[in-house]
């Protein structure tokens, strides 16, 4: 699929409400309310659709200021993780849009209050920028610190569809267990580094949190009108040795792959089998056992010929080496 969008925006977004993120706090929401800004798809709208506050927006909307100062919405991301860049999206905000906007993010430990949150000491990862009515406004960032809270400041008021914070999830160990986890969940680290195709949805979406509500929340690619096959190639939260595979098609009726393997290998060197090419059945969760699996650091799905996962799971323990990179991350 041929896009204009920054490569950047093919990370995982980090504050999603698919993903776990919620807006814990804004200081102001009377035209349109705060939680929003992370809902995961388009912002929407309706021409003549009037409430008792005026024009409904599907997006976060303050009152016209009347005194100095500016608008501000504090989002808990769902996966933290380093921030890549950020989207400020004011889709059919037009004579009502913020014309200025700045981000800052911080790590803290645990689950802060607001009033927590408001003493903290926050980085500003995009300074005060000009945005567009209508638009998708982009900043991309240089900081490779881990985050846990954004906060979204519009000057002086105004309307943003969508606030997107795109990046990689960065896990803390001492809340996993390293010795059973998912190897290839998005939450824990791990990442798609490429794939064949991705025309209908990103391959992110096989190694996000939880199950895919519908079949949009899955990896779908295009028809193949030759003899290849489709791949995606994952990059694992750590080496580990896995134990159990999880290919699930659910929702994918018509457009299930009918066939696919899994190959594993150490830093993407020569790679070895670890399921075998494997019927596979529609809108269906399979799980296969994978009693001689070696030691991997990433992972290679092919499906054939082409169609639709909604979810790819690899369950097992993480080696030495694996638990000091996700350890190194952390500390990074």
């Amino acid at each position: 699929m041929v896009t204009d969008r920054p490569d950047w925006t093919s990370e995982p977004d980090l504050a999603s409400r698919r993903n776990g993120g919620g807006v814990v706090w804004a200081n102001d929401e009377l035209f349109a309310e705060r939680e929003n800004l992370i809902k995961p798809g388009r912002a929407e709208f309706q021409p003549w659709s009037f409430g008792h506050k005026g024009q409904v927006y599907d997006g976060w909307e303050t009152r016209r200021r009347r005194e100095d100062g500016a608008d501000q919405a504090v989002v808990r991301l769902g996966l933290p993780g380093t921030i890549t860049g950020v989207v400020v999206d004011t889709a059919f905000f037009t004579g009502n849009f913020p014309p200025y906007a700045s981000v800052e993010a911080v790590a803290v430990d645990g689950y802060p209050s607001p009033a927590e949150l408001a003493d903290l000491e926050w980085d500003t990862v995009v300074p005060r920028s000009p945005l567009r009515g209508d638009s998708e406004n982009f900043f991309e960032t240089v900081f490779t610190k881990r985050y846990t809270h954004a906060r979204l400041t519009i000057y002086p008021d105004g309307g943003v569809a969508r606030f997107r914070v795109h990046g990689r999830p960065v896990a803390d160990p001492s809340l996993l267990d390293l010795g059973s986890l998912d190897l290839a969940a998005l939450e824990n680290g791990a990442r798609v580094v490429s794939c064949s195709n991705m025309f209908y949805s990103s391959p992110s979406n096989l190694i996000a949190p939880g199950f895919a509500a519908v079949m949009g929340e899955g990896w779908e690619t295009a028809r193949r009108r030759d003899d290849g096959n489709d791949w995606v190639s994952v990059e694992l939260a750590g080496e580990g040795v896995p134990r159990l595979a999880e290919l699930d098609t659910t929702h994918f009726k018509g457009n299930a792959p009918g066939w696919a393997s899994l190959s594993g290998s150490v830093d993407g060197h020569e790679w070895f089998e670890l399921l075998p090419k494997t019927r596979l059945q529609p809108d269906t969760r399979h799980r296969f056992p994978l009693p001689d699996a070696q030691a991997t650091s990433h992972v290679r799905l092919d499906v054939y010929p082409d169609g639709g996962m909604a979810r790819l799971r690899l369950f097992g323990g993480l080696t030495d080496r694996g638990r000091a990179t996700l350890e190194q991350r952390y500390r990074a």
